[in-house]
């Protein structure tokens, strides 16, 4: 029988306790939370970074360094396995970060969060879990025209094997979905729907809510990719009433290599384990072997203890500056950004739609992406090139690629006048 030496539940929540309290002033002042960032002091090419591409990975506040830091040196040890004083420090430091967790998302229960590696393999332990179980020839799952590639080829490898079809829903040309041909598409073979909560391509807010909530009418549970919309917004699961919810840590000022699913609980239990090996186990015999409850069901092995750690300081961090001002600032960054380059000679913008978060996609004419990028960079501009993982998306917009300026709520509005003046300097370059 495997050892499952978690730390008493007062030990966690002091625990936790303590990571918040830790927080930055709650007064929004981007000057003041720049200086939070120590990477935003480098030059590039000779000039002050500029760094646009927080929609791949954001950029990490030195108290989360400082908390990685501090782990590594005073806390570092296996978790669950042990009874000695190191082993009970990183335990209670880890399930003390699921429970900031649980609360930055509000879920019901901490046991409902599940660390996984990311985003990616949060979808595919739904999908080889979850869908093994419960999708079946002739069964269909709905997707959209939106989708990163995270939240569709999982669910194409498990169409393929059981003999599923996989439906999308169309979008306008702002971007936005279609409610009324996604709710045409339900029928009586329809068993799940996973869409994105903020599409990484075009910042399209997607009506979640009214989805999910039509979803269920029909009996069919939901994954929302939160990849991109925690960040940028609060998230309140109860609220959604999703079935399921997964997000990045890198995306959210946390280390790569760490996310969260979150699941229902009646869900996760009924679900058989994506992976095998140590911790999520009760008993094993050569005959047969027992499962843990969750969360320890799906977290088999040594988890990324310091990484969860790490994504636990983050959120709590992003807590500390608060998501309303945080999306509150972005907004405001992304109007200002919008006005400047709608009425630039050459520039197109892609993804208008009325509820965005902070992403501006754009082509110059005449101009390749990828030579956008690289001479922004010279600027000392950091922005993204590409299909962004959304070939489909692409071919409905009818371009190979574009580039994409993504902001978060250390950017400035000195940022994007850095933007403009390179996006001119760019032009000048193909005149």
């Amino acid at each position: 029988m495997s050892q499952q030496l978690a730390p008493s539940p007062k030990v966690v929540a002091r625990t936790a306790e303590k990571a918040e309290t830790t927080n930055p002033p709650a007064a929004f002042d981007v000057e003041r939370i720049r200086q939070d960032f120590p990477i935003l002091g480098l030059t590039v090419a000779g000039k002050p970074l500029v760094y646009l591409d927080n929609a791949a990975s954001s950029q990490m506040p030195q108290q989360v360094i400082d908390r990685l830091v501090h782990y590594q040196t005073h806390e570092h040890a296996n978790i669950h396995r042990a009874v000695h004083y190191l082993s009970e420090t990183a335990t209670a430091a880890y399930e003390a970060a699921r429970v900031t967790l649980q609360r930055f998302i509000n879920a019901p229960e901490a046991r409902e969060v599940i660390f996984t590696s990311g985003t990616t393999d949060s979808i595919n332990l739904v999908a080889q879990s979850w869908g093994r179980q419960n999708i079946k020839a002739g069964d269909e799952i709905i997707l959209t025209v939106l989708e990163h590639h995270s939240n569709i080829v999982p669910w194409q490898m498990l169409a393929q094997e059981k003999g599923a079809t996989i439906r999308v829903v169309p979008m306008n040309d702002a971007g936005e979905l279609l409610l009324d041909q996604y709710e045409a598409l339900f029928n009586d073979r329809t068993r799940l729907v996973s869409v994105g909560h903020v599409s990484n391509a075009l910042g399209s807010v997607n009506p979640v809510k009214q989805m999910i909530a039509f979803a269920h009418t029909h009996g069919v549970p939901v994954l929302v990719d939160g990849a991109q919309a925690a960040p940028h917004m609060a998230v309140d699961v109860q609220d959604l009433d999703c079935d399921f919810y997964v997000f990045s840590g890198h995306k959210v000022c946390g280390p790569t290599g760490i996310g969260i699913l979150y699941g229902r609980a009646a869900l996760l239990e009924a679900m058989p384990p994506y992976k095998g090996g140590g911790d999520m186990i009760h008993t094993v015999t050569f005959e047969k072997t027992t499962y843990a409850p969750i969360p320890n069901k799906f977290e088999a092995g040594t988890p990324p203890i310091a990484a969860a750690i790490g994504l636990g300081a983050a959120v709590s961090y992003l807590s500390g500056i608060g998501m309303e001002a945080i999306a509150a600032h972005e907004h405001t960054l992304l109007n200002y950004a919008t006005e400047q380059m709608a009425v630039m000679p050459g520039v197109r913008l892609l993804g208008t739609a009325q509820k965005k978060a902070a992403v501006l996609s754009f082509m110059l004419q005449g101009i390749h992406p990828h030579d956008v990028g690289t001479l922004l960079n010279e600027e000392g501009v950091a922005v993204r090139t590409g299909h962004h993982c959304t070939q489909p998306l692409m071919v409905r917009l009818g371009v190979a690629a574009t580039s994409r300026a993504s902001f978060a709520f250390y950017n400035t509005r000195a940022d994007v006048d850095a933007l403009v003046a390179g996006i001119r300097a760019v032009q000048k370059v193909f005149a």
